[in-house]
């Protein structure tokens, strides 16, 4: 039985240079659950573990259908509240804004024979089987960001905002602005992986300039 590996399909998707590149980023859908506050917390690290349990649960009922896949890599959407904390740049972002303050949504991609109803099915199931309380929180999301500008970053979580500033650099080169949340992608087991080795790929989405004149 041959496995789907949406890292090997997605070559664009799971992939960055060291440098700034402009991508095309499709329709995707996702196991999704949101939150607020430090991502070092117990919450955030019960969160992953409902997302995680949940994804493997639908793998092997998938399986035994014939439809095998391999769980990608975590994901996330993050934000903060611009109003209230303005004129940030990305370093001041990373340094200044609260931890607590730190708005997210972390994903799973899911492959296109996965609906919402077995995405229904698996939160129950994980809810019931291990009594995971953030499972029941657990939703079907898609998005299509189109238009983005990535980087993959090496180093530590805390250094990245090293890499956004060049992501910067080029939007502004190329009269791009922002277009929607920013998103990361974990390509590194952070619980096991030396800081100074860990790969994220760093996605803002974008639009041109006189696009956003002309709306």
């Amino acid at each position: 039985m041959n496995k789907l590996d949406l890292k090997k399909v997605f070559k664009t998707y799971y992939n960055a240079k060291f440098k700034p590149e402009l991508v095309q980023i499709a329709s995707a859908q996702y196991l999704s659950v949101c939150g607020k506050g430090d991502p070092s917390s117990e919450e955030f690290a019960k969160k992953v573990e409902a997302l995680y349990a949940s994804a493997y649960t639908l793998k092997f009922r998938f399986k035994g259908e014939q439809m095998d896949f391999v769980v990608p890599k975590l994901e996330g959407l993050w934000w903060y509240d611009e109003n209230k904390y303005p004129s940030k740049d990305y370093r001041g972002a990373v340094e200044e804004v609260p931890r607590d303050e730190w708005e997210y949504r972390l994903l799973i991609r899911l492959p296109d024979f996965v609906k919402e109803a077995d995405v229904l099915w698996a939160k129950s199931a994980v809810w019931e089987r291990k009594q995971l309380n953030f499972a029941r929180e657990l939703e079907f999301f898609t998005q299509e960001e189109g238009l983005c500008v990535q980087i993959m970053h090496l180093g530590p979580f805390s250094d990245e905002w090293v890499s956004l500033q060049k992501i910067v650099d080029f939007m502004e080169e190329q009269g791009l602005l922002r277009n929607g949340f920013h998103h990361e992608i974990y390509l590194s087991d952070y619980r096991k992986t030396p800081m100074d080795k860990l790969k994220t790929i760093l996605r803002e989405p974008v639009r041109k300039k006189l696009e956003a004149h002309s709306n």
